[in-house]
């Protein structure tokens, strides 16, 4: 018998108005499994979730696990991964201590860089060719 708790899925918050979230997203939108879970787009505020607004949902990655909990930073990556067969023992080994503690350190550290590094994901127009004579 399917029970409702068997129908609940991992719900993937993520900022679509970000250039490098959005191809790292279509990625994990392309993997096998990734049809189960939903993928929620956070840059419309209505979408973000009920417990954070939508500047807290813009600025960390999270997700919530089909139980209802909430989970931001590389935590949230490895909650991800576990989801997506081709990624899951790299989701289970940052799911448990010393893995966890070092994924979250990894998206703390990352996180000042992605002003920066979202500007080299920006679609940019091509350069003017000079016609010769």
């Amino acid at each position: 018998m399917i029970t409702v708790e068997d129908t609940k899925r991992l719900t993937v918050y993520f900022d679509y108005s970000c250039p490098m979230c959005r191809k790292e997203i279509a990625f994990y939108q392309r993997r096998s499994g990734a049809a189960k879970i939903d993928w929620v787009d956070v840059s419309s505020p209505e979408n973000a979730p009920d417990e954070i607004s939508c500047t807290e949902a813009m600025a960390r990655f999270h997700v919530r696990t089909a139980s209802g909990e909430l989970i931001n930073g590389g935590a949230a990556f490895a909650e991800l991964w576990k989801a997506l067969p081709a990624f899951k023992w790299v989701g289970y080994i940052f799911s448990a201590p010393p893995g966890r503690w070092l994924i979250n350190i990894g998206y703390d550290v990352f996180l000042p860089f992605r002003p920066r590094l979202q500007q080299l994901f920006q679609s940019r127009p091509p350069s003017p060719r000079k016609e010769r004579s």
